[in-house]
């Protein structure tokens, strides 16, 4: 066909497409039980730059220590309750990561590795987010190492390469592997030894990781031995170094190995009859941050855990931190207020089950992002997603717990729209990219240190001037 005639068939295809937006009813048309819908020529027109307007700039807020106190209060009022990516705090309690702080602070000087467990959904894979928040936390407190993995890693992770051979079988609450009654772990899945069995670590090469996270020295293995058999060998591929121990008890336990040199590669060879909930590589002390996605979860799992399991497991791992990041999978099939509300009210049976599990944690819920669908012909928020996320705020509010609004973040009604245009989102219109997942987790890693920054002023003045100078700076 010759070039003329291509360009005179598109000219007419968009002319009447054109014709169609101009005239097509605004409600739609309905024929039988069947609703047809067309975009209006503004919504063709206007849609992008509309939806490009909605990305927010959400760089770290600049804190100065003014002469004046009173003013310097009113910047952090500021910062703390209106900066887009603030935390929502149970009863407004400004002071509600202040014990956190004050742990991570004692961590080195008491040899201790305090951990952050950062569980969601697929949003989180492949360290994406928690690494972020890792950096602040590791390069604030002290500490190193990817933090927890399981013996099998079936996502691919940023922070450290691993593999694993042996008898092993897979017991999880969530999408693959066999069910147990109860016996999954902090992770939410534990693989059953059954014999003998390797795992091994190597340092990531990837670009972008932190060099905090490439050195293990500090390791510990979580597990419930069953017959009082288990033993564990220890063996730093580069040095030499090897260590076993059989410490024939049954019951949660761990096998913790502190090596004098740090190394970038070790291997782990288990004998025996146990479930391995989790191994932890550390590097010396401080904060570790534990990267735990759930696929396919819409946070749920925890209620499925033996209470007693968790409570033991959250101990020997020296929780201080819990953070939940859930919601996203549950947004397709909220299509009204009853849906909202079971999904809600099983939400909430899970920020209480982590509570009375691990009562000195401090707990923060992520709700989820922006996330389009199709709506009278063009992409848009999900109908019920506002409405979810204003219930999961205040559920986790009156459960002791804060909120963290990414929806905010991101700009709100269709956000998301615009972040796909941006190379910040992929096609689906549900998942960050890389790109976008660094800008959410340098986000939440700023408004981290925004509070830690506002906890060391506060410490350094007398309670009552603080209340009294704090009152005077909402006015």
């Amino acid at each position: 066909m010759k070039p003329y005639k291509i360009f005179l068939f598109i000219a007419i295809i968009i002319s009447v497409l054109a014709t169609v937006c101009v005239f097509f009813p605004k409600d739609g048309v309905k024929i039988g039980e069947t609703e047809f819908h067309f975009p209006s020529l503004d919504d063709v027109l206007l849609s992008q730059s509309q939806s490009e307007m909605k990305i927010k700039e959400i760089d770290s807020v600049e804190l100065k220590h003014l002469n004046d106190l009173k003013d310097t209060l009113q910047q952090y009022r500021v910062a703390v309750t209106e900066q887009p990516g603030h935390f929502y705090l149970p009863n407004d309690d400004v002071a509600f990561f202040d014990r956190f702080f004050a742990r991570a602070e004692q961590a080195r000087a008491n040899h201790e590795v305090l951990r952050i467990l950062h569980y969601g959904d697929s949003q989180i894979e492949m360290d994406r987010i928690s690494n972020n928040i890792r950096r602040f936390f590791q390069k604030t407190f002290g500490g190193g190492g990817p933090g927890m993995v399981p013996v099998i890693q079936t996502i691919p992770s940023f922070a450290v390469s691993q593999y694993a051979s042996g008898n092993l079988t897979l017991y999880s609450s969530y999408g693959d592997g066999a069910r147990t009654n109860g016996n999954y772990g902090l992770m939410a899945k534990c693989y059953k030894l059954s014999g003998g069995a390797t795992f091994g670590a190597n340092a990531s090469r990837h670009r972008d990781t932190d060099a905090r996270v490439k050195r293990f020295s500090n390791v510990t293995l979580l597990y419930n031995d069953r017959t009082g058999n288990f033993s564990a060998t220890l063996k730093d591929q580069k040095s030499g170094y090897k260590e076993t121990q059989a410490p024939g008890l049954q019951g949660v336990h761990t096998c913790h190995w502190l090596m004098d040199t740090a190394t970038t590669a070790l291997q782990i060879s288990m004998q025996g009859s146990a479930d391995i909930y989790g191994i932890m590589l550390d590097d010396g002390y401080g904060v570790a941050v534990d990267n735990i996605p759930l696929r396919g979860s819409s946070g749920n799992q925890f209620t499925l855990i033996n209470d007693t399991l968790l409570s033991s497991c959250y101990r020997q791992a020296n929780v201080g931190m819990i953070i939940m990041q859930f919601g996203g999978n549950s947004v397709p099939v909220i299509y009204n207020d009853k849906s909202l509300n079971n999904y809600c009210m099983g939400i909430e049976r899970q920020i209480k089950r982590i509570r009375s599990s691990c009562p000195g944690a401090t707990i923060l819920f992520i709700g989820p992002s922006d996330m389009s669908t199709r709506r009278g012909g063009k992409l848009d928020t999900y109908p019920m997603l506002p409405q979810l996320i204003d219930s999961l705020r205040t559920i986790a509010l009156r459960n002791h717990a804060a909120y963290w609004d990414i929806y905010e973040v991101m700009g709100g009604q269709g956000a998301m729209v615009a972040w796909a245009q941006n190379g910040l989102a992929g096609p689906d219109y549900v998942h960050f990219t890389p790109a976008g997942a660094k800008k959410v987790g340098q986000t939440l890693a700023n408004s981290f240190a925004t509070m830690y920054e506002f906890y060391r002023t506060r410490k350094n003045m007398p309670k009552q001037q603080f209340d009294t100078l704090w009152s005077i700076s909402a006015k």
